[in-house]
């Protein structure tokens, strides 16, 4: 999810409808951090990883995933090197590529080791499918992309590249969408990230049946064909995708999922499956885990509609005694989302990840 904030009605979409605004397709508009003179050149490979748990899933999205990999400035030169990696998520609707250039990612980048970033590897996987987002949930249907990252991409980076292959010198981050990826994959796998850091991550909160709009969730019944979804508004094709990611249903083609609302009714079981999936639903289930990260941390804009989730995330975390940051700055849910990631998201990691 990468659109500006706007008032909605209600309508059950697990969070995504608070951080939308039209243009509600396409590329979203950023504004660009000016380029320093000093900023290196970067070398950016584009590769086609594996997923073994990304197989036979039932929308029929390959298993092989475009990934890109920025490498840091001294990577060619110094052979014997080794580096610390970051593992960037994109969010709803958009794909690796676009999401990088949303952040401007080889300007912010280079911006960032002009100013003294330590160096290492990041890592932009995509994750957009049928439906236009994995969720980076495990789903029959969409296919296991909480594996996919935490264990078949890891794996291959650390084959493929001089890394520290070491919790402590990976980073998990990621917007929107990949805020919510951030979160769930943070909690879940601890033994394979050493650092987090959520930027407007969506989705935090379980939602209530008075929340869904009837009429509108019908129109997901007459879905047939993967056209049919295309030409849904933005947020019922997001709904569609919640749908595969969090209550997929194999008996029940053409889009395997079980929707929450059906012939008109409400289905309290469906809404049980998505609410499970909520990480301040969660969270409570995963202290341990959480407390052993060096750093976290959570950004989100002052006129974006996701910020109090963030901030009860960032409080529940308080209440546990686990140490995280938490900022609320000027912008709505992509505005500054480039400078927030040359300015605050690369220095985190720089001081958070073992060199």
């Amino acid at each position: 999810m990468s659109r500006r904030s706007r008032t909605l009605p209600a309508l059950f979409l697990t969070g995504l409808a608070l951080a939308l605004a039209a243009p509600a397709l396409g590329q979203a508009i950023t504004d660009t951090p000016p380029a320093l003179a000093n900023a290196p050149a970067l070398t950016i490979e584009r590769r086609l990883v594996h997923g073994a748990a990304l197989e036979g899933s039932l929308e029929g999205d390959s298993a092989d995933r475009t990934v890109f990999v920025v490498l840091p400035p001294s990577y060619a030169r110094q052979p014997h090197r080794r580096y610390p990696v970051l593992y960037a998520l994109h969010g709803y609707s958009i794909g690796a590529e676009q999401w990088m250039k949303e952040i401007h990612a080889e300007r912010a980048i280079g911006n960032a080791y002009a100013r003294g970033l330590p160096e290492m590897i990041i890592v932009f996987p995509d994750a957009k499918t049928k439906h236009n987002g994995s969720l980076y949930s495990s789903s029959v249907t969409t296919g296991d992309y909480e594996t996919f990252i935490a264990r078949d991409l890891v794996v291959y980076i650390d084959r493929s590249y001089r890394t520290l292959p070491h919790r402590e010198s990976r980073g998990l981050a990621g917007h929107s969408m990949g805020g919510y990826g951030t979160a769930r994959i943070g909690m879940k796998h601890p033994d394979m990230f050493g650092a987090l850091y959520m930027m407007s991550p969506c989705c935090l909160a379980p939602r209530t049946a008075d929340q869904i709009d009837i009429a509108s969730a019908a129109q997901l019944e007459k879905v047939v064909t993967e056209a049919d979804s295309a030409r849904l508004p933005f947020l019922l094709r997001a709904q569609l995708a919640s749908a595969a990611a969090w209550s997929p249903n194999p008996r029940k083609p053409p889009l395997y999922s079980d929707l929450p609302v059906e012939h008109g009714v409400v289905q309290p079981d469906v809404l049980a499956k998505w609410a499970a999936n909520a990480p301040l639903a969660f969270v409570d289930q995963y202290v341990g885990n959480l407390r052993r990260y060096a750093a976290i941390a959570i950004d989100v804009g002052d006129q974006d509609g996701l910020r109090d989730d963030a901030r009860r995330l960032h409080q529940r975390l308080d209440a546990y005694g686990i140490a995280n940051s938490f900022e609320i700055y000027p912008g709505t849910h992509v505005s500054h989302v480039a400078f927030r990631f040359e300015d605050a998201l690369l220095p985190f990691f720089g001081r958070a990840l073992r060199h």
